[in-house]
């Protein structure tokens, strides 16, 4: 049995160094091939039951055993190696290293060669993948899974080599998945299936699809069925709840999978979009008496389907690119949208458990002399507050009546913000409504960013709506009051995302160079906004002004609600107003098109370019981003279509007073020229007031440190550090359409500021 240990461990220490072995492959099956009762699937418990198993299979001729001069090996002595388990562990760390090896592009050929010859070897004449479902029922918990991760790998190798995978292995997953059961064998069919399908996504083949279409053939059917029948389960009259728990999170990770690949390899299969045709099932296990980690997996699950990012964090190595979006996967989204809708509607906030224990790697109980924390759960608070706000806007864009909208807007945000409101302080009933979104993901800067868009996408389709049916000068107050009521004003919402990192300039560079988060799709479109709608945010800035003058509190701090009884006689007059100067700026640019000349080309990964890096912030910039953990291209390919048919404007006036940084050349400025909206997306002369209980400053004044101010400035220092860039080829992808819609921003700004 020493020598049979030494051959193992040297056979090891080749094929992790990826040398060739040099004997024949077939002497290599007798030391690979598990020795496995075929009566209770176990493994032998004395060296001399193993060794008996050894000796009846055919004997090598001989094996060389010559040393290796470098072989990293965590490996214990062959005289330490005392029982049969470790011999058997060893054989499944060959298999599976040696797999690994045959799938790498960075395998020498020849090695690769014989790697594979011994391992069809294997599969034909020893029936190994018969013997690793066996080990399945193992009482080994370590054992059973190297069992399933080798079988995984395994059936991804006849995946790729085109062999018919084994009738064994099809036939034990249409036993133990046709039905729910609380038997360990359905947790091990799921987690092979996750692994096959992780391993697709990691491999650089060019055959992804057909390989996954192959595999997907023979589980589609019976995939149906298990999700039918877990989720028609009653969790409380469950026997053992600990079961169905481990099923569901192992279900949850290969449902995931499914839709991933569903939208990165363009496949259309049932188990694929089982999701979106029976949604209710998921969405009721949130209500089901269960633990408080379960609801929040699932609610998480939510959020990535409707931002298109499942898979992110499943997928070892690169996610494939977003194939374009088709219709199938429109459709599906607007069902899954309105049945979120629907679930929130019949009461599902209410069933999310918002306080208890917290959740972390380590467990959620608290050692002795550790330090409690208490309040609620945020990763809840915003998942639920993002999927929320991802369903409205997904089904607001297939909504022609303005009307619905705007019904079924307040419906859902007053479900929203009463949610929210327990878990806010101070209350939100003393500030700004639209100030909820920035409280809620203060924490996590990519779903912020989201949020945002999402509101942005709201807002949008709502005020086309309105301007399709309805003329918006007859209900402005109204509109405007609407806005606001219901948290998804986007002056007010972008104007809390500044005062949240300070007005930094660096920051927002920061967000633009990153891939992590769809700030540059989000700050293009409130940028094009802005430009058509620069009246009602210089409202806006006005109505912060003086809420922060009577509460005497920065923007990031205690904003008063702007939505406060109309009845009052106290008004804010306009320290900011610009009908005349917008009008006028109008007419002396061309207009500049909802799709600048120049498509923007954003990063596609943080390693393309060295300028990625967060050294372009400032220290206190630094401290404020936080780290990302599942985002990546955000959807940038979406902007550069928005931005790709534009015509070319006219020259910037010479006249504009330039406040830009001294780096921004005439040349420049000639370049970014631009031609003014065609129509305003509200009316012009914005004579709304909202009414607040406190003294302004006078009309005439415009404070160094006012909100427009801070917001003017911030851009002019991003438009310059942009430019710099730019001219030292140190941009990651071309800005000049982004330029442009802040050189227009420039331009009415000075207009603004040169008539007080």
């Amino acid at each position: 049995m020493k020598v049979f240990c030494e051959v193992l461990e040297q056979l090891y220490k080749k094929v992790l160094l990826g040398a060739t072995p040099e004997n024949d492959s077939h002497d290599y099956i007798f030391y690979l091939n598990p020795a496995v009762s075929d009566q209770d699937c176990s493994t032998a418990t004395s060296l001399g039951q193993a060794n008996t198993g050894i000796q009846g299979r055919h004997q090598p001729i001989s094996v060389g055993l010559a040393p290796i001069a470098v072989a990293p090996t965590c490996l214990e002595s062959s005289s330490q190696m005392s029982s049969s388990r470790e011999v058997m562990l060893l054989q499944l760390t060959v298999i599976k290293v040696m797999t690994t090896q045959i799938l790498s592009v960075k395998t020498d050929f020849h090695a690769k060669e014989k790697y594979r010859d011994i391992i069809k070897i294997l599969l034909e004449s020893a029936e190994v993948d018969s013997k690793l479902i066996c080990m399945f029922q193992n009482s080994d918990k370590l054992l059973s899974h190297m069992a399933a991760q080798c079988l995984a790998l395994l059936l991804y190798f006849q995946l790729r080599e085109k062999i018919t995978l084994s009738n064994s292995w099809i036939a034990f997953c249409q036993k133990n998945l046709s039905e729910y059961s609380e038997s360990n064998k359905a947790i091990y069919c799921l987690w092979t299936l996750t692994g096959v399908i992780k391993e697709i996504f990691k491999d650089s083949c060019s055959q992804k699809t057909e390989i996954l279409k192959q595999f997907l053939t023979h589980f589609n059917t019976i995939f149906e069925a298990f999700y039918n029948s877990l989720f028609s389960q009653h969790f409380e009259n469950c026997q053992d709840t600990s079961k169905i728990v481990n099923i569901l999170m192992c279900f949850l990770e290969l449902l995931e999978l499914l839709i991933a690949s569903r939208i990165y390899l363009n496949l259309h299969f049932t188990s694929q979009r089982i999701l979106f045709w029976k949604p209710a099932c998921v969405l009721e296990v949130i209500t089901w008496p269960i633990q408080a980690f379960v609801k929040r997996k699932f609610i998480i699950f939510l959020k990535k389907c409707l931002l298109c990012k499942v898979g992110e964090d499943l997928c070892s190595g690169s996610v494939p690119a977003l194939m374009p979006p088709d219709h199938q996967v429109a459709v599906d989204m607007l069902a899954l949208a309105n049945a979120v809708l629907q679930a929130v509607n019949s009461g599902l906030l209410k069933t999310l458990s918002v306080h208890g224990k917290h959740s972390f790697f380590g467990g959620d109980e608290v050692q002795a002399g550790c330090e409690h924390i208490f309040g609620p759960d945020h990763v809840i608070l915003r998942a639920a507050s993002l999927v929320i706000m991802k369903s409205l806007e997904i089904k607001f864009q297939y909504c022609s009546s303005a009307i619905e909208m705007k019904v079924d807007l307040q419906r859902f945000m007053s479900e929203l913000l009463t949610f929210l409101k327990p878990h806010l302080q101070p209350s939100l009933e003393l500030h700004n409504p639209c100030k909820w979104l920035s409280r809620v993901f203060i924490e996590q800067d990519d779903d912020m960013l989201e949020a945002a868009k999402a509101s942005l996408g709201i807002y949008l389709t709502l005020t086309r709506g309105c301007e399709a049916t309805e003329s918006l000068t007859q209900g402005k107050e109204v509109w405007t009051h609407h806005t606001h009521e219901n948290g998804y004003n986007p002056h007010c919402i972008f104007l809390f995302f500044l005062g949240n990192i300070g007005f930094d300039s660096t920051v927002l560079l920061d967000f633009l160079i990153s891939s992590e988060t769809c700030f540059l799709e989000y700050f293009v479109r409130y940028l094009k906004l802005l430009q058509k709608d620069w009246d009602n945010f210089l409202t806006i800035c006005n109505n912060f002004d003086a809420a922060e003058s009577k509460y005497d509190t920065s923007t990031c701090d205690c904003v008063p609600s702007l939505v406060q009884d109309q009845s009052t006689n106290q008004t804010i007059p306009h320290r900011l107003t610009a009908p005349h100067s917008h009008i006028e700026v109008c007419a002396c640019h061309s207009q500049a098109s909802d799709a600048p000349s120049e498509p923007l080309r954003a990063v596609t990964s943080k390693g393309n370019h060295p300028m990625y890096a967060p050294s372009l912030s400032s220290p206190r910039a630094s401290q404020s981003l936080v780290d990302y953990d599942s985002s990546d291209d955000s959807e940038v390919e979406s902007t550069d279509q928005c931005l790709a048919n534009s015509k070319q404007a006219s020259l910037y006036q010479q006249g504009t007073k330039e406040i830009q940084d001294t780096a921004v050349t005439s040349r420049d400025e000639k370049e970014f020229s631009l031609e003014p909206p065609s129509r305003p997306l509200v009316v012009k002369e914005f004579d709304i007031a909202f009414s607040f209980d406190c003294e302004v400053a006078p009309n005439d004044v415009i404070s160094a440190v006012g909100i427009f101010y801070k917001t003017v400035k911030c851009f002019k220092e991003l438009q310059g550090a942009i430019c710099r860039l730019q001219k030292k080829n140190l941009f990651p992808y071309n800005p000049t359409a982004l330029l442009k819609l802040l050189k227009y921003i420039e331009v009415i700004s000075n207009k603004t500021m040169n008539t007080l």
